[in-house]
């Protein structure tokens, strides 16, 4: 079957069930083939996920430069939320930002290739988490929008990752994380730092979260690689090898890993051996 790459679509199951989203309202389920051969075969055509112009090289993921310059979802304070600038009039789309950035936001802490801190919108639990391949991960504040969110992980990036270790995380399950201890280290390497915040935003923009819910995942994975070689589809027409787990926006195969979000925008002929 011939298709457009877009992220995967996941649900939340025992383990995660991954989908390849191939057309309108039509889901493919990508757990079936574990450990069989697969192929993807590059098209050699590339079109914009926004506007559907041809291109010959992605931005962000599958936005043509136009669309990658003048959408709110591609600006630089997606990557990073404490640059968001909602509130000096300057947003790309502002429609776009009330509904995805003035809206609220947590703060967590999850573990990845290890314990990290991160940012998501409410709406997007436990997806966000999922998409990063976390194996744990716990809600930790809760903030009126984006901006404050991004400003208080910021703030603790001085004292844990903010970022995922992606090869390590594909190499196999980290070490478990004790998130009780986590917290009460950060907060009181952080503490100075966070009621300064609070006094700035309004004490009612900042919820700490107390007993909150420690999320666990599990991956469709039959075995992880000992080493990790990544597929590039603009360096290769081809990508095949037996399906062995999928973590992450990953395929992981016996021959590498494609990450299938990178590629969006990339028409594929994908075929079961």
């Amino acid at each position: 079957m011939e298709f457009r790459l877009v992220k995967m679509v996941v649900e939340q199951a025992n383990p995660i069930r991954y989908f390849f989203s191939t057309a309108a309202d039509h889901l493919f389920l990508l757990n079936d083939l574990l450990g069989k051969k697969i192929s993807i075969i590059f098209k050699h055509k590339i079109t914009c996920l926004n506007c559907d112009t041809s291109i010959k090289k992605t931005y962000s993921g599958g936005y043509c430069y136009k669309c990658f310059m003048s959408l709110a979802q591609t600006d630089t304070c997606i990557v990073s939320p404490y640059l968001c600038h909602y509130h000096l009039g300057t947003c790309r789309e502002p429609l776009w930002g009330e509904e995805h950035c003035m809206q609220p936001h947590i703060v967590y802490l999850a573990n990845t290739s290890g314990p990290k801190v991160g940012v998501t919108r409410m709406t997007q639990i436990p997806t966000r988490w999922i998409d990063q391949g976390a194996h744990t991960a716990m809600p930790i504040i809760k903030t009126k929008n984006r901006r404050e969110a991004g400003i208080i992980e910021k703030l603790f990036a001085s004292a844990i990752d903010d970022k995922t270790n992606w090869r390590n995380m594909l190499k196999g399950v980290p070490e478990p994380v004790n998130y009780l201890n986590l917290k009460k280290q950060l907060f009181f390497a952080c503490g100075q730092g966070l009621d300064e915040l609070e006094e700035s935003f309004g004490s009612s923009d900042i919820e700490l979260l107390e007993d909150q819910q420690i999320y666990e995942f599990q991956y469709p994975i039959l075995s992880y690689p000992d080493k990790v070689s990544s597929f590039n589809l603009d360096k290769l027409n081809l990508v095949e090898g037996t399906l062995i787990g999928i973590k992450g926006q990953y395929l992981i195969l016996d021959t590498g890993v494609i990450n299938i979000r990178n590629h969006g925008g990339y028409h594929i002929e994908f075929k079961e051996q």
